[in-house]
């Protein structure tokens, strides 16, 4: 196809000129494709010889590059970029990178051994972490324990929020309580509750895991370092309980919590058909184990935490974060903690001076009411700060409410008397109602404190918080009742 030569000459200034690519001169000079090729001579360049094709800019450093991945296979290539950069390659990030996906050694495949345990031979455990939970002051990691039967693929899982020995003993006998025995093997992970120190073969054991093991008659193995495929049984049924169980559902309380987790453990998890064994489910094969397993030891070993704590001049003690009461007599003075996931107790001797509920919060002070009363009788000075400390056992949230009542110049006394007035009167479950629905509306009166305390008495049919005594001069009549319609008909005049 000719053309005139005004439009070859526009078509070889556009192409070598203005460096306009053949596409766009075909579309703006409305001529076939053919013909520009045919007139810049693009036709003719595929019958030629090829010319030497020119270096790569990373030629001279593939040897460096190769050598560098040969010692340290998973290098990435940034890291690379920037080591031949300061050796004087002058090209891109992008040609690093793809030159060294082309050459990074992989590792081989590794082939597994599979494996078919005994039946109550083993049994696999590890926790996983499973979200955060809010507490007093904070919140807290949230974790869920596991243990799998090897061979049933039974379960018995809990949450926790103490990742501590005595927290693991703790687990350990209510799992073997729940299944009633316990296999001839634990298989764990490498945590250092359970390891305080490895070299290859080499292990230290915890010495409190080492005890109950001795009690259970039982024996502790460990995993290879990094071969989780070594309890894949525990593995997998945590994936199934991410997948099943925590999957959309949202965790307020571990007591809550771990009663949803143990009723789906028993209508859903052991229900479930047997991996390998068809035609039976989890719960038959459980059955079956039990009868192999080993017998529990009678009574079952204590796991609570027993050491000594100092009693600090105030009459409290200091147990993860949180500071317990003690009555003021034993101020400055040395007793011992037993404490597990419930109680905390403080022991002089062989007798027991303070009981509390176990706390997970972060930094709350737990004081009971008899060891203020007895500190308050011995120190008047101190009944100002020991009426905020109430409030704030009671009610932790009335601290919004101090700063507010010192932003706008309040007398914060003035208002802890009131507040403990309603405090004593309406107790602690009602007070603390009234601070929380008071502190959402903004609000910061003590009268509107009291008014909420009265709408959830009349709500809940309480009795009135206050007697109500009559004089002497009052008669004291029965009140015949009578239908009050009667006060709604208006008398006619004569």
């Amino acid at each position: 196809m000719t053309v005139p030569i005004e439009t070859e000459t526009e078509i070889r200034r556009l192409y070598y000129g203005e460096h306009w690519p053949v596409g766009t001169i075909v579309s703006q000079l409305h001529v076939h494709e053919d013909v520009v090729k045919r007139v810049t001579g693009l036709l003719d360049r595929g019958t030629t010889a090829p010319g030497v094709p020119r270096p790569a800019m990373i030629e001279p450093y593939t040897g460096f590059i190769a050598e560098t991945l040969a010692q340290y296979p998973r290098l990435c290539a940034s890291r690379l970029f920037d080591m031949i950069r300061a050796r004087g390659y002058t090209g891109g990030e992008r040609g690093v990178r793809r030159h060294v996906a082309e050459v990074r050694p992989w590792p081989k495949s590794e082939a597994f051994l599979r494996l078919d345990p005994l039946i109550a031979e083993q049994a696999q455990i590890d926790w996983a972490h499973v979200g955060q939970i809010a507490v007093p002051g904070g919140v807290r990691a949230l974790w869920v324990f596991v243990m799998v039967l090897a061979w049933s693929r039974a379960m018995w899982a809990e949450l926790v929020v103490d990742l501590t020995a005595h927290s693991l003993l703790r687990s350990l006998v209510r799992a073997t309580s729940f299944f009633g025995g316990t296999t001839r093997r634990w298989l764990f992970d490498n945590p250092k509750i359970v390891v305080l120190g490895r070299h290859g073969d080499a292990v230290r054991f915890h010495p409190l895991l080492l005890d109950l093991a001795g009690r259970y008659r039982t024996q502790v193995r460990l995993c290879a370092v990094r071969k989780a495929n070594q309890k894949g049984r525990v593995e997998r049924s945590i994936r199934y309980l991410r997948d099943r169980f925590f999957a959309g559902r949202v965790i307020h309380a571990v007591d809550s919590g771990n009663e949803e987790l143990l009723t789906f453990i028993n209508e859903i998890a052991h229900p479930r058909s047997h991996p390998t064994l068809p035609g039976r489910t989890v719960g038959d094969c459980l059955a079956e184990e039990r009868g192999r397993l080993l017998v529990l030891p009678d009574p079952l070993p204590p796991t609570d935490l027993v050491e000594p704590v100092n009693v600090d001049k105030t009459a409290f003690v200091r147990f993860d974060t949180n500071h317990y009461s003690v009555p003021p007599a034993h101020a400055s003075s040395t007793l011992m903690l037993v404490a597990d996931d419930r109680r905390v107790r403080l022991v002089d001797g062989t007798t027991a001076v303070a009981e509390h509920a176990r706390c997970f919060g972060r930094r709350q002070v737990l004081e009971l009411e008899e060891h203020r009363r007895e500190l308050l009788a011995q120190k008047r000075g101190a009944r100002e700060t020991k009426g905020k400390d109430r409030l704030r056992g009671a009610a932790p949230e009335i601290d919004t409410l101090y700063e507010r009542w010192v932003e706008i110049g309040r007398n914060v006394g003035f208002m802890t008397a009131r507040s403990l007035k309603l405090l004593e009167l309406y107790g602690d479950e009602v007070f603390r109602a009234a601070v929380v629905e008071v502190v959402a509306r903004g609000s910061h009166d003590p009268g509107a404190i009291a008014v909420v305390c009265e709408q959830l008495r009349m709500r809940t049919s309480r009795p009135v918080p206050i007697p109500v005594t009559l004089g002497d001069h009052v008669p004291d009549r029965d009140v015949i009742p009578h239908d009050l319609e009667q006060y709604d008909v208006r008398p006619r005049r004569d």
